[in-house]
């Protein structure tokens, strides 16, 4: 339950600070009171109140002209403050003054104690109203400034179009692509424009933990359920409540867990571990695979049942080397971000040779790369205005490779290929695993499970 929000009561006169005080805190509100106005000056000061309960007669100089004048102070100083003008002086033309100067409200004494509960109980309302809406702003600003989801592609366009119109709908989406394409991104594109909007975004990586530790994250533990589980614990899918679950790289699931996340998805119910009744929740899905889950199906790796639970719309991302039109937009919007990397503080502009060197790369690591290598270009340019090839991790002037040696199918010569580029990568970092695998667009997890699979431990 939420800690109570502090209300501050200032008025001259003890016994109605002692009567309506407790009133207050009988009603579950944390009250801290104030006799005059430059003890409430001080109080004001050293903490936010989203709520004053203010008496415009306040010593000093008990005057209404100084309470108004201390009412337009205070509002300047906290304007999303409401403030609760309570005066023994029932002038309409000073209630009216009050509330020109940004009062919420105007009470005379003697005040009905039932009156001013519901007051105060819609203040907060409106406090905690605004308070969303200011951080869904933040969040769509931010998002606007940060996300990579700009291109003018027709392969991404159609993805983008498609993902925004079934984001008003409750449908559960699964995004596909390689890694690196900005899956998640896309995911919460879809989050702010749904109805879920000023809900929680819970993003998941299903293949970062191992199985036991990811079912007590999605479902939650009881305290004492097993060793170090020390005190309660929501759970992923609790916290997501009432707003959107992302499980990335969902692919990564073991075919236990999707058991248990096919039931949670179809009774709406969660059970934590350890625990003996199911916990309601609410919530919308979207989940995110760079595997083949058709093949997975074929395999028996992936369940039946899920699958056509969580693909209630498929979105596939496209790679970058699909997206020649949204290359140089995608340079200059990660330059922007670099700007501050700048001795200038201004972004790094691409020569015309460094433009034909992005176009000539294959781009393996996607969105992902490209970040990357714009960081790092913008750094080694140090002062000049220009980013030239020399900057990049690669040359232009790339051709096609040959097959590998002894590579007869295409699997083994698909496997030959991504052997060559782990290693490669791995060369390029200085054996660096996390490193290598933001390169290639894996997680580090990912890149692991490849280098067991291809001897390279």
């Amino acid at each position: 339950m939420a800690s109570p929000q502090p209300l501050l009561l200032v008025d001259d006169d003890a016994a109605f600070r002692k009567v309506y005080g407790k009133l207050l805190r009988d009603a579950g509100h944390e009250v801290v009171e104030a006799g005059d106005r430059p003890s409430a000056r001080a109080t004001f000061e050293a903490r936010a109140f989203p709520i004053v309960l203010l008496d415009l007669m306040l010593p000093p100089d008990g005057s209404v002209s100084a309470g108004l004048e201390g009412l337009a102070a205070l509002l300047d100083a906290r304007p999303g403050t409401k403030v609760i003008v309570i005066s023994g002086v029932g002038d309409t033309r000073h209630s009216l003054e009050a509330i020109r100067l940004g009062a919420y409200d105007f009470l005379t004494k003697p005040v009905d104690p039932d009156v001013l509960l519901v007051v105060v109980q819609r203040a907060l309302a409106r406090v905690a109203l605004e308070r969303q809406v200011e951080a869904l702003r933040t969040s769509l600003a931010q998002a606007s400034k940060d996300s990579a989801m700009v291109g003018q592609s027709a392969s991404f366009l159609a993805s983008l179009s498609l993902a925004e119109r079934v984001a008003t709908s409750d449908l559960p989406v699964l995004i596909t692509g390689e890694n690196g394409t900005g899956k998640e991104l896309l995911a919460r594109t879809v989050h702010l424009k749904s109805r879920r909007q000023a809900g929680p975004f819970i993003p998941v990586n299903c293949g970062a933990l191992p199985e036991t530790l990811l079912e007590s994250a999605l479902f939650g533990h009881v305290k004492g359920s097993f060793t170090g589980a020390t005190r309660d614990h929501r759970g992923l899918f609790a916290e997501a409540d009432g707003g959107t679950l992302f499980l990335d790289e969902l692919g990564d699931m073991t075919p236990a867990l999707q058991v248990k996340v096919l039931r949670a998805l179809e009774t709406g119910d969660i059970l934590p571990v350890g625990a003996d009744r199911p916990v309601r929740v609410d919530v919308r899905l979207i989940s995110a695979t760079h595997r083949d889950l058709g093949r997975m199906l074929q395999e028996g790796t992936f369940r039946e049942d899920l699958y056509w639970r969580v693909k209630g719309v498929e979105v596939r991302l496209p790679p970058l080397r699909e997206r020649a039109l949204d290359l140089p937009l995608l340079a200059k919007h990660f330059l922007n971000q670099c700007a501050h990397l700048c001795p200038d503080g201004r972004a790094r502009l691409l020569s015309d040779a460094a433009a034909e060197a992005l176009a000539a790369h294959g781009w393996p690591g996607n969105l992902r790369e490209l970040r990357h290598e714009m960081q790092r270009a913008t750094v080694l340019a140090g002062e000049r205005r220009e980013l030239q090839p020399e900057d990049l991790s690669f040359t232009g002037s790339e051709r096609p490779r040959a097959s590998p040696a002894g590579a007869t199918t295409l699997a083994a010569k698909v496997e030959a290929l991504e052997r060559r580029e782990i290693e490669e990568a791995l060369k390029r970092h200085g054996g660096n695993r996390t490193h290598s695998a933001e390169a290639l667009g894996l997680s580090r997890q990912g890149l692991l499970k490849k280098l067991e699979r291809y001897g390279l431990t």
